[in-house]
C-alpha cells in the first residue's frame, strides 16, 4: 500500500509533532505482509528543510519542500494519506484526488483559531468560545497579530471543521480531545513510545536538595512562570530545593531574570536543550517532574515520557494530562501556583508517595503508550480504507 504521510514540521526540527510522526513513519515502514514484503510504502511530505539531517538513514522516502505540482503528483501516487494536523493544502488535494484521508490532530486548530485553545493576551484556558459561538472573544484574543491576521485565523478554522467533518477518519490520541472536536469519525488512539523496554526506569532516592525539574520548550504556554510563583511560595516556607530547567526558547531570557529574584536567586539552573544520554543522566537525579502548561496540550508526551521512566508527576489539571496520568501522578488545578505549590509540598514531605506515585506512573506509561498497539490500531484504519 502506498501511504503518504504529510507533516509541515519534521526533523530536523525538534518537537512533539515531528517525534511522533517520524517514530509512526518508522514503524509503519518496518510492518512485514503475510507475503515476507514491507506492507507500506511510505512517502513522507514536508516544508522542513533538511539542513544537516541525513534522510538516507530513514527507511521511508522523504519529499521536503515540494511544489505545487510535485505535492499534487504525491497525493496522485498514493493510496491513502495521512495528515498530521489539519493542514489545507493536502486535505484539499486529496479530496480533488479522490483519495481517502486521514487527519490525525495534533493540536486545536479545528475548534480554536490560534490552535492554542488559550486566551493570548492572558494566557489564561480558554472555555471554547469558538465552539459556543462568541467569535467576537476569537477575533479580540489574536488581535495581537492585527486586524487581517485575527480574521483569517478566524476563517480558516471553519475552513478545517468542513473539511475534517469530510475525511474518512479523525484521528485524537485522547478521547477527551475527541469530545472537544465534535466530529465524525473519529477513533482515539494513543501516541505509542518507542524502546518502551530500553528506557531506564529510575528508581526514586532521596536528594539533597531535592531538584524539582521542568522539561519542555521556554515558551509562555507551557507555564515556567507559574512554577516559579509555586517556587517562591515554597521559598517562602524556607524549603531549600534545585529548580532544574530542561529546554529552550524564546522565554529563556525572560526567565533566567526572573531566576535573579531574591527569593530564587542560587535556587534555579538552565540547562538547556539536552541530548538523549545528558537528559537522562538530568533526569536520574529528579525528585518529581512538574508539567504546569496552560494550554495547547492535546496528550502530553513530556507528561507519558518521564511517566516510563518512573518519575513521579505533577501536571496541570488539562483535559490531556488527566487523561494520560489516571491515576498516577498529581493535577493542580491550571495556572493556580499556589495549588502547584500544596503539590509540591506533598511530594517533598512523602518520600513514599513520590516512590508509590513513581511506580504507578511506569506500569500506566507501559499499558497506555503500547507502541505496537498504535502501529495496528493505525494500519487497521489505512487497510480499511484501502479496501
Amino acid at each position: 500500500m502506498k501511504l503518504l504521510i504529510y507533516s509541515h514540521f519534521f526533523a530536523p526540527s525538534i518537537g512533539g509533532v515531528e517525534t511522533l510522526v517520524l517514530s509512526l513513519a518508522r514503524g509503519l515502514a518496518a510492518l512485514v505482509g503475510s507475503s515476507g514484503d514491507p506492507e507500506f510504502e511510505i512517502t513522507l511530505v514536508t516544508n522542513t528543510p533538511v539542513e544537516q539531517f541525513d534522510d538516507r538513514s530513514l527507511s521511508f522516502r522523504v519529499l521536503r519542500q515540494p511544489t505545487f505540482l510535485d505535492l499534487w503528483h504525491a497525493v496522485r501516487a498514493s493510496d491513502v494519506i495521512h495528515v498530521a494536523g489539519p493542514a489545507l493544502l493536502p486535505m484539499i488535494l486529496g479530496r480533488l484526488a479522490g483519495k481517502p484521508l486521514v487527519v490525525e490532530h495534533h493540536g486545536f486548530q479545528t475548534i480554536c483559531p490560534n490552535g492554542q485553545l488559550l486566551i493570548e493576551p492572558s494566557g489564561t484556558p480558554c472555555p471554547g468560545h469558538f465552539m459556543a459561538g462568541r467569535h467576537r472573544e476569537c477575533l479580540r484574543c489574536n488581535s495581537g497579530q492585527g486586524w487581517f491576521a485575527s480574521r483569517k485565523l478566524w476563517m480558516l478554522t471553519f475552513v478545517r471543521r468542513f473539511l475534517c467533518r469530510r475525511v474518512a477518519k479523525n484521528i485524537t490520541p485522547t478521547q477527551w480531545l475527541g469530545g472537544l472536536l465534535q466530529l465524525p469519525r473519529v477513533a482515539a488512539i494513543p501516541h505509542g513510545l518507542e524502546n518502551i523496554a530500553a528506557t531506564p526506569a529510575f528508581s526514586a532516592k532521596p536528594t539533597t536538595p531535592p531538584v524539582i525539574v521542568f522539561q519542555g520548550r521556554l515558551v509562555s504556554t507551557k507555564g515556567v512562570n507559574t512554577l516559579f510563583e509555586a517556587a517562591r511560595i515554597l521559598r517562602r516556607q524556607n524549603r531549600s530545593f534545585e529548580l532544574l530547567i530542561i529546554g529552550d526558547g524564546p522565554e529563556r531570557p525572560a526567565l533566567e531574570r526572573l531566576a535573579q529574584d531574591a527569593l530564587l536567586a542560587g535556587h534555579v539552573r538552565f540547562a538547556g536543550r539536552l541530548a538523549p544520554g545528558q537528559l537522562d543522566a538530568a533526569l536520574a537525579e529528579a525528585t518529581v517532574v512538574v508539567v504546569p502548561s496552560l494550554g495547547g496540550e492535546v496528550f502530553g508526551l513530556v507528561v507519558a515520557e518521564n511517566m516510563l521512566r518512573g518519575l513521579p508527576i505533577i501536571a496541570s489539571d488539562l483535559g490531556a494530562f488527566v487523561e494520560v496520568l489516571g491515576e498516577a501522578g498529581l493535577t493542580f488545578r491550571t495556572g493556580e501556583a499556589s495549588a502547584l505549590a500544596n503539590q509540591l509540598s506533598q511530594i517533598l514531605n512523602d518520600p513514599a508517595l513520590a516512590t508509590r506515585l513513581a511506580q504507578q506512573a511506569r506500569q500506566r506509561a507501559i499499558a497506555f503508550c503500547d507502541f505496537r498497539r498504535m502501529l495496528d490500531a493505525h494500519a487497521s484504519i489505512y487497510r480499511e480504507l484501502h479496501h
